[in-house]
């Protein structure tokens, strides 16, 4: 006996239907998917020339998924509005599947997997660099050499290029654990990505004096956006990320006990350490009635979304062109590593799940080596006497 349910079809409902079960779809009349034994099968049942006909669409694997076997339902519904009939063609049906057919179901898939601001990235990577360039090419016939000039074309971006190769991979990987293209035929493998040159800004102290000077004076004039004034500030007091102090929330606070707990950010869970300086500055700031943000934002309820323009505008009276918003976390580390603290302290300021991400600073806690090194030695030499430098 056949089992008849209804419901939305996805692909995990598609993999775990149990055998002698019929699961139509809530949203498409007609459009269902079933199994009898072994792999599941999608159809389109419905009235041609006055006449119930089923129409077997194929089975679940290369090509077929919930998204392709659904517009291959919608194409043949289109077809017999027009007065054709599907089962009398002779020719084969047509199972070339274009990569712009299965990346947005790879989003909504894999999608949940992912961090809010990851799943943005690969959304924007994906519309705006791959499926203009392959989108229209059928998915099994994507080739090493198609990546490859692909990633060449941005060779001017090496970091966008690169991760433009790192989301197509994660997409192609997906397409082979779904069936879509065949085991370890990958394209992006063996692909080299491009060297990034690693670009580490700082602020010196006559920089640091600047950007104070210039903060103080918009704030004391009223020409800046007090939110827009204490992001820039909690930025250099916390070394924290921009993300993490734009979408901050007064209930992740604890002025009495100098902590900021952020139950997401980029690494996970993660504590921000406040100096009294910091803690101070929060103590300025009054909490919107309505409003769970620190930094307000002009949409109400909202925080702040933009601190580009104002950061552009403000860098260029402070005479700091060439300073990027993410300098600013760089120039809190190199503070730190001046004051003698150590790799490890300084990961554990900034919130680093890796210690290879913190080896970046190295040089910074080398020199202040050096230079206690030197200290020590003077002294020491001092005492032996004159002969010893």
């Amino acid at each position: 006996m056949v089992a008849t349910r209804s419901g939305r079809i996805t692909a995990t409902a598609v993999v775990s239907l149990p055998e002698g079960t019929t699961l139509r779809d809530e949203t498409l009349g007609g459009f269902g998917v079933r199994r009898r034994s072994g792999t599941p099968s999608y159809f389109l049942q419905t009235r041609i020339n006055g006449r119930l006909k089923w129409i077997t669409i194929g089975k679940h694997g290369a090509p077929w998924t919930p998204t392709t076997a659904r517009q291959e339902a919608l194409r043949l519904l289109s077809e017999i509005a027009e007065g054709a009939d599907p089962t009398q063609k002779k020719h084969a049906r047509r199972t070339a599947v274009t990569l712009d057919a299965i990346a947005h179901e790879f989003l909504n898939e894999h999608g949940v997997k992912l961090k809010a601001r990851t799943l943005h990235h690969y959304t924007r990577v994906i519309e705006a660099r791959i499926l203009p360039a392959l989108g229209t090419r059928p998915l099994r016939e994507i080739a090493r050499s198609d990546v490859s000039r692909l990633h060449a074309a941005m060779v001017a971006t090496p970091r966008q290029a690169n991760l433009t190769l790192a989301v197509l991979s994660k997409l192609m990987n997906w397409c082979e654990i779904e069936g879509l293209r065949e085991p370890n035929s990958n394209p992006c493998r063996h692909i080299k990505k491009y060297r990034e040159a690693s670009r580490q800004r700082f602020l010196s102290d006559d920089e640091l004096d600047r950007l104070g000077h210039v903060l103080k004076d918009l704030s004391e004039r009223q020409t800046e956006s007090p939110y827009v004034i204490a992001a820039i500030r909690l930025l250099l007091l916390t070394g924290a990320r921009l993300g993490e102090i734009l979408t901050l929330e007064w209930r992740f606070i604890d002025l009495q006990r100098g902590l900021i707990s952020l139950p997401d950010s980029k690494t996970g869970q993660k504590a921000v350490f406040l100096n009294e300086a910091a803690v101070d500055l929060l103590r300025t700031l009054s909490a919107v009635p309505g409003n769970p943000y620190v930094l307000v934002g002009a949409r109400e309820g909202g925080h702040l979304v933009n601190l580009q323009k104002p950061w552009r505008r403000i860098r260029r009276l402070a005479r700091l062109e060439d300073v990027r918003i993410h300098d600013l976390r760089h120039s809190f580390a190199s503070i730190a590593a001046a004051q003698g603290a150590s790799l490890q302290l300084i990961g554990r300021l900034l919130g680093h799940a890796s210690t290879q991400t913190t080896q970046r600073y190295a040089h910074l806690v080398a020199d202040q080596v050096k230079e206690l090194n030197e200290t020590v030695g003077k002294k020491v030499g001092s005492a032996l006497g004159s002969n010893v430098r």
